[in-house]
């Protein structure tokens, strides 16, 4: 009998034993194509660069508190992400995940104002139907009903505007561009309503991955959301928890849309699944502020800048940046998304195929005309999790798409090494999937 407290304690999984490339393989010697493990293994599970440095790092000196002492992989990992980093990014605080990352971006935001003076800066306005993890403050930034409700009473009261989310929500005959423009100055009007002088931040996920399924913002839209961040002096947290570290085509997935933020998340990506990792990444100007103001960020983790963490991501991005595996992904997911629209295009319950690079979503309706869900109780997201991996695939699929509790979807994720033999193969099984697990 396990004493392991699982995700779901009515479902026995499989023991993972060892990985090859793009599968895992479990204790019965089964193999799965990993294509949904929440966006972590870029770059496979078999990356002798990557276990290379794991292994002499902790051989070298496995941890040293970051009150006393910085280490090697910390300093060099954060100069190579400053590199590549967009905009006015200058600082890397490392944590251990996305959630912490998060966590840390909006305590930043807070300190930064008391910092400047302006104390009554305290307000962050999210989107529906995002996530941005599950501590409290980072499930209150969350918009996503299902994951928030039975935890209300805890949450910090933050305000949610509606997500970029084209399929469903624009109008007939209204512009892609137009829409994003109307959904976007639903920002101007919340900040206008709460006090522009109250609020602090605007966190948004550049392409949403869990709750939504892999939308990216239209053309323009973050370019709107700047503008209106800069014209009211609230700062730009952008959430690449999932979406970054070279998943959409780009290292940093804001790079697509033309704009930078202020403080910036990452994480998945950042280890590969080789060690817990995440950053956040703020611009000088933010730094600075601490710097010469009290001088202590009051925030931390016992964990942060752990040299065998940071020594592993250093290896992953010196991979990624090296090969040019972000440009790769972009390659393969035009790629895959030709292939889904051949097997899935006309599918009479696949409503759309969206994303970008190798961060896809396939969104699941009961009539394909009307753009209508499913109803709940059909259960379609846990069926298809569950007959893809029967049939050796492993994807994200999600319920609640619409508005936490309606609709279904599929995020796909697969490792950016992934060829085109085994996108042929996902697709074949993922296919098969979704027709043994649709209502009779």
């Amino acid at each position: 009998m396990s004493h392991v407290f699982p995700r779901h304690t009515k479902s026995a999984l499989p023991t993972a034993t060892g990985g090859d490339g793009c599968y895992l393989i479990d204790a019965e010697g089964k193999r799965y194509l990993d294509c949904g493990d929440a966006a972590v293994s870029c770059l496979g599970h078999s990356n002798p660069a990557v276990i290379k440095a794991v292994q002499e790092q902790g051989e070298q000196i496995a941890f040293a508190h970051t009150g006393f002492m910085t280490s090697e992989p910390a300093e060099a990992l954060a100069d190579l992400l400053i590199e590549h980093a967009p905009g006015a990014l200058d600082r890397v605080y490392f944590v251990s995940g996305g959630s912490e990352a998060t966590e840390a971006a909006m305590k930043l935001a807070r300190q930064y104002y008391l910092e400047i003076g302006q104390p009554e800066r305290r307000r962050v306005i999210a989107r529906k139907q995002s996530y941005h993890g599950n501590t409290l403050g980072a499930l209150s930034a969350g918009g996503n009903e299902w994951r928030r409700t039975q935890f209300a009473p805890l949450l910090i009261e933050m305000s949610h505007i509606a997500a970029c989310y084209e399929y469903p929500e624009r109008a007939e005959g209204e512009s892609s561009y137009d829409y994003g423009q109307r959904v976007a100055n639903e920002l101007e009007a919340e900040i206008l309503r709460l006090g522009p002088e109250t609020v602090m931040a605007f966190m948004a996920e550049p392409v949403v991955g869990a709750t939504l399924g892999a939308v990216p913002g239209v053309e323009g839209y973050f370019k709107r959301i700047r503008e209106i961040c800069d014209q009211y002096g609230v700062l730009l947290i952008l959430d690449e928890v999932m979406c970054g570290m070279g998943r959409t085509g780009h290292l940093f997935a804001c790079d697509h849309d033309g704009v930078a933020p202020d403080i910036l998340c990452i994480a998945k990506g950042l280890g590969a699944g080789y060690q817990p990792i995440g950053a956040m990444l703020c611009i000088g100007a933010i730094y600075d502020a601490i710097r010469d103001g009290s001088g202590f960020f009051q925030h931390g983790h016992t964990y942060i800048g752990h040299p065998v963490a940071t020594a592993a991501a250093l290896a992953v991005v010196r991979e990624l940046t090296g090969r040019d595996l972000p440009a790769r992904a972009g390659v393969m997911g035009d790629t895959l998304q030709a292939a889904l629209q051949a097997a899935l295009g006309q599918h009479p319950h696949v409503g759309d195929l969206r994303g970008r690079g190798l961060f896809r979503g396939i969104e699941l309706v009961a009539d394909r005309d009307g753009k209508t869900p499913f109803d709940p109780s059909h259960g379609v997201a846990g069926k298809v999790k569950k007959a893809a991996l029967a049939e050796g695939l492993i994807c994200y699929p999600m319920s609640g798409t619409r508005d936490g509790k309606h609709g279904d979807h599929i995020l796909l994720a697969p490792p950016f090494i992934i060829e085109e033999a085994q996108i042929g193969e996902l697709v074949d099984k993922l296919s098969r999937a979704i027709d043994a697990s649709l209502p009779g």
